[in-house]
């Protein structure tokens, strides 16, 4: 059995793809007065925009396809799940809190801080905890002794002095890769330094429309990396942690 429903693979993959495409002809429709570089996302979404309901049908769509990636990613951990769609609700919530056409807005900037946060906290959340994953054909502590008269399991070792082996193996290496802890972390690192270079841009180098589409785009890629991660791996236990 695969580790990831279909429809996670698919919500996934879905998301990177409604974000760009989104974007892509929101700015279109807005005109030759919209500067990608600079601009940010969000007056795509603002009230009088051109593309308005394209650029929040698409913020929709993503927070769609986060929520139910979130339900069907059953090897992360538990609240790793709970961020993922988290994040994906406030990508929801923008359609409620557009911004204005001018000018900034409380609601509107709590909610997408919150969103940023949750989405760049998920991977590291996301992380199987330490623990132990049993493999085929290797009992553990737990395991029954063997009956009298029986000959060891093979494999095992028998050496006076040797410890008893458990057939347990690290979480680390029986968890996908997408939900070990350097990937993760460098993952989560990478959102993070991404939010401060769009806070510089926005205040500083007036690029704040690239730095925000190369951050939102690594938020909304991600979660396909750890899922294509958990369809791809074969070994260990992939229950919830």
């Amino acid at each position: 059995m695969r580790s990831v429903p279909w429809w996670a693979l698919l919500s996934s993959a879905c998301a990177p793809v409604l974000l760009v495409g989104g974007w892509t002809v929101s700015a279109v429709l807005q005109g030759p007065g919209y500067d990608p570089g600079s601009a940010t996302i969000s007056i795509l979404a603002s009230d009088g925009a051109q593309g308005y309901w394209v650029m929040t049908s698409a913020l929709v769509g993503l927070g769609v396809c986060d929520v139910v990636t979130a339900c069907g990613l059953r090897p992360a951990a538990r609240a790793g799940r709970v961020a993922l769609g988290g994040g994906g609700l406030s990508a929801m919530l923008l359609a409620l809190f557009p911004a204005p056409a001018s000018g900034g807005s409380l609601d509107h900037g709590t909610v997408v801080a919150v969103g940023f946060a949750l989405l760049a906290l998920w991977p590291v959340l996301a992380v199987r905890r330490p623990g132990h994953a049993w493999r085929p054909g290797r009992p553990g502590p737990s395991d029954p002794p063997p009956a009298p008269g029986l000959p060891p399991a093979p494999g095992l070792p028998s050496a006076p002095g040797l410890p008893p082996a458990s057939g347990r193996v690290p979480a680390e290496a029986a968890a996908p890769w997408g939900l070990r802890h350097r990937p993760s972390l460098m993952a989560s690192g990478l959102m993070w330094l991404g939010g401060g270079w769009f806070l510089l841009a926005l205040f500083v180098n007036d690029t704040a429309g690239a730095a925000e589409r190369v951050v939102t785009f690594a938020q909304a890629f991600w979660p396909l990396v750890v899922v294509l991660s958990c369809v791809r791996w074969t070994g260990g236990d992939a229950r919830t942690g």
